[in-house]
């Protein structure tokens, strides 16, 4: 399985409104639950206003488009990036999943997973 590495840093946080993030760049996340506006964007997108806000992530993709039946695909990254004691955070879309480690451990999570057989571009 093939992963690719996200090139921009990335930041997490919560928004207060929809309407404070720029709907035109390029990469966003946006998780909206009862509780929170969750957003995922690169680090020099991110809204002036936010609740919270978490920079220093970096992040990669699992190439292609995943079907549904497909079961356990991020189980297996997680658990590998666990047992090296690194912490994710992850987004699925409706192709793919992302798997976003801070930055400090970018390079480490990338290595073990490429000692596990994954091809990293």
């Amino acid at each position: 399985m093939e992963l690719k590495k996200m090139e921009h840093n990335l930041t997490v946080c919560k928004v207060q409104n929809v309407s404070d993030i720029d709907m035109a760049s390029e990469f966003y996340f946006i998780g909206k639950t009862d509780e929170e506006i969750s957003l995922v964007c690169k680090t020099e997108d991110t809204p002036a206003e936010t609740v919270e806000r978490d920079d220093g992530w970096k992040g990669f993709r699992i190439q292609g488009t995943l079907d549904f039946s497909l079961i356990g695909i991020l189980s297996k990254l997680s658990g590998i990036l666990a047992d090296h004691k690194i912490g994710i955070f992850a987004v699925s879309t409706y192709n793919t999943d992302y798997i976003l480690v801070k930055e400090e451990n970018f390079a480490r999570a990338l290595n073990a997973l490429a000692s596990e057989g994954y091809t990293v571009a």
